[in-house]
């Protein structure tokens, strides 16, 4: 499919976007180290290691930033004034 159109075309860089691990380590195998690729989408700290093991040279985790906790933090400032 399309990482076999950006192989054809000596893309050298491929995102494989919400791929599941057999595409994935298809994918690495079909460019044989000739494209930098990048997985992404469905990546939680739960499955990246078995994402890792695919053989992909990047590993991109939105869950780091669109789960995290978050804090309210305000700063208040008053000025003082003297006659």
């Amino acid at each position: 499919g399309q990482v076999k159109a950006a192989v054809g075309v000596a893309a050298d860089i491929i995102l494989l976007d919400t791929m599941d691990l057999a595409s994935m380590r298809e994918a690495v195998l079909m460019t044989t180290g000739n494209a930098v690729l990048e997985a992404s989408g469905g990546i939680t700290l739960d499955n990246v290691e078995a994402v890792a093991k695919t053989g992909v040279d990047l590993i991109s985790i939105g869950a780091l930033t669109h789960s995290a906790l978050s804090m309210d933090v305000s700063l208040d400032l008053i000025e003082t004034w003297e006659a």
